[in-house]
């Protein structure tokens, strides 16, 4: 049974707009027009998984290069973690 406690909400208020901008670009360089008016469950689950995967590889490659610049981060705080419910740290 699905747990009930969605706790989705952004590290960064407003980001949202930011991040469907960036999906956008990213599927329109792998040639998916259009992609903010296509119904997502028309597409192939390689289609969007190109799409979130690039994304990713993207953010990580900025997130190193600001690493190596030297940039004032401090990514263990950066978002809270969260473990499942059955967690054990032993």
């Amino acid at each position: 049974m699905p747990s009930s406690n969605n706790n989705n909400e952004p590290v960064k208020r407003g980001a949202e707009s930011a991040l469907n901008r960036f999906k956008t670009e990213v599927a329109n360089e792998l040639g998916l027009a259009n992609y903010e008016q296509v119904d997502k469950g028309n597409l192939s689950s390689r289609q969007n998984g190109y799409v979130g995967g690039n994304m990713t590889k993207k953010m990580v490659a900025f997130a190193e290069q600001a690493l190596q610049q030297g940039a004032d981060a401090n990514i263990g705080n950066s978002a809270k973690t969260e473990r499942p419910n059955n967690y054990n740290a032993d």
